[in-house]
């Protein structure tokens, strides 16, 4: 084996050690919190425009002369809603969603075909005499039966109710605000995460500076976790596998 093709070998034996070991060190002492930091990373933005945004937003504004307001700070006469990158909001997750399907279907199907050859330039009678058991006029004869039976069910319910902070990531040119943000909480050794990111109008955020989940678009809510909780109600990963490719 030439010495370039040990190089990918060397680094998955290499890679496979570090897994095992972060995993099992997660298995033995839990999984961590995330470092508190930008939220920006749980959707893909444009990282030239938010660089922009968050410079003009990071220079100092200077406070006014015989004044302690700075110029631009928030008062009690300017609107507290979120507005600029930044900005924080508060988003109401009120999930209490059903659905119940029920399809049965049943079909049935029944063929018969006889094909023959009676006349054909008197072949017919060399083929007899060549094919003594052969039958001219039933030269070919067909048969088929076919039936399917399906029914299915589906009955589902989903209820969340959650409250998360997200913060104003991006303002687009037609005034829309593209929020994100991340909510972590720990308990023994499982990790709970709830993240939400969309757009959102200006005018539908209320004056108490909380937003619906139903009122933000492209959104995207994920809650889920991991730990000792997760790991006991999800199969294991050969039986995942196994259950996917199965053929049958």
């Amino acid at each position: 084996m030439r010495p370039l093709a040990r190089l990918p070998l060397i680094a998955l034996a290499a890679i496979l050690p570090l897994a095992a070991c972060a995993s099992a060190n997660e298995a033995l002492k839990g999984p961590k919190l995330t470092p508190v930091g930008d939220p920006t990373p749980l959707v893909a933005e444009q990282p030239s425009v938010l660089s922009a945004y968050r410079a003009h937003d990071e220079n100092p504004r200077p406070a006014s002369a015989n004044s302690i307001w700075r110029a631009g700070a928030r008062t009690f006469f300017n609107d507290q809603r979120a507005a600029r990158v930044g900005d924080i909001l508060t988003v109401l997750i009120t999930i209490d969603d059903s659905a119940q399907v029920q399809n049965d279907t049943s079909r049935e199907r029944k063929t018969a075909n006889t094909m023959g050859m009676t006349n054909f330039f008197g072949l017919e009678t060399v083929l007899k005499a060549a094919l003594p058991g052969m039958t001219p006029s039933s030269m070919v004869n067909t048969n088929g039966d076919s039936a399917l039976t399906g029914t299915g069910t589906i009955n589902r319910a989903e209820k969340i109710n959650l409250t998360i902070a997200a913060v104003v990531t991006k303002v687009m040119p037609n005034g829309n605000l593209v929020i994100q943000g991340r909510q972590e909480v720990k308990t023994n050794n499982d990790l709970r995460e709830l993240t939400v990111g969309g757009i959102v109008r200006p005018e539908d955020i209320s004056s108490s500076n909380t937003i619906n989940h139903t009122q933000i678009a492209e959104a995207r809510i994920n809650y889920g976790g991991k730990g000792d909780m997760m790991r006991s109600n999800t199969a294991p990963g050969g039986q995942a596998l196994l259950e996917t490719f199965e053929p049958f």
